[in-house]
């Protein structure tokens, strides 16, 4: 029998790309001044692992057949192509005046 080496072990294990905190952008379908359009949206991560990253977004997001995400929240796979780290900083909402 022959012995096993760690090699394949190490192989498999896979360095977390996005942690809970990061911002990143997530190519989804969102309303964009009324309409529906699939780009690049910004969110914040709210919950990662290994494998997923959970997505949190301030606009509504729907899912490729139609439905709107009540809770805003996409789930994404580390690494996958629709997902990347936030290349500039969001532009800010407009708040009330200040008294």
């Amino acid at each position: 029998m022959a012995k096993v080496t760690g090699t394949a072990a190490a192989a498999e294990v896979r360095v977390r790309r996005f942690s809970t905190g990061d911002l990143v952008e997530v190519l989804c379908d969102h309303n964009r001044t009324g309409e529906r359009v699939r780009d690049w949206l910004h969110g914040i991560v709210v919950q990662a692992d290994d494998k997923m990253a959970a997505v949190q977004f301030l606009d509504e997001v729907f899912l490729t057949d139609g439905w709107m995400v009540p809770d805003r929240v996409l789930w994404c796979r580390q690494g996958a192509e629709n997902i990347r780290a936030a290349t500039r900083r969001r532009i800010p909402r407009p708040r009330g005046r200040k008294r």
